[in-house]
């Protein structure tokens, strides 16, 4: 159970707002005081994360916003990535390890999440998508 909710962005759905990310990762993990593997982990699953809501979920209109909240547990940071677009199953997702998808341009973002990430769970429809790492 989340103890505090106290970071939060967002950010129109145009790809130039990524490094805006690294901002918000950086003053969370010195807030609390991170270590540096779990800040990249953080980092790189995060910004996969935003960069596919504005990509793939808000088409990269910029009508659309994603929103980026963290929740502090206990022992954990959660961070929740919400666009406004229609969704998608993300239970049909192809395996980016299989060899027909070895060579193939993208599609390994949601596998980097899980594999960094201590636990991914999506919802809304697939609009979001919460990452939780342990500290």
């Amino acid at each position: 159970m989340a103890i505090e909710i106290d970071e939060m962005i967002e950010l129109n759905s145009n790809i130039t707002n990524i490094p805006k990310v690294e901002d918000f990762v950086e003053r969370v993990v010195e807030r609390f005081g991170v270590a540096p593997e779990v800040y990249g982990n953080i980092l790189i699953s995060l910004t996969e994360a935003v960069t596919n809501a504005i990509v793939h979920g808000n088409s990269q209109d910029e009508g659309k916003k994603v929103q980026v909240k963290m929740e502090k547990g206990p022992k954990d940071i959660t961070f929740k990535v919400t666009d406004e677009g229609p969704g998608f199953d993300f239970s049909t997702l192809p395996d980016p390890t299989a060899p027909e998808n070895l060579l193939k341009v993208g599609g390994r973002g949601v596998f980097m999440m899980k594999q960094l990430s201590d636990l991914v769970v999506f919802s809304n429809n697939g609009n979001t998508v919460e990452m939780m790492f342990k500290v």
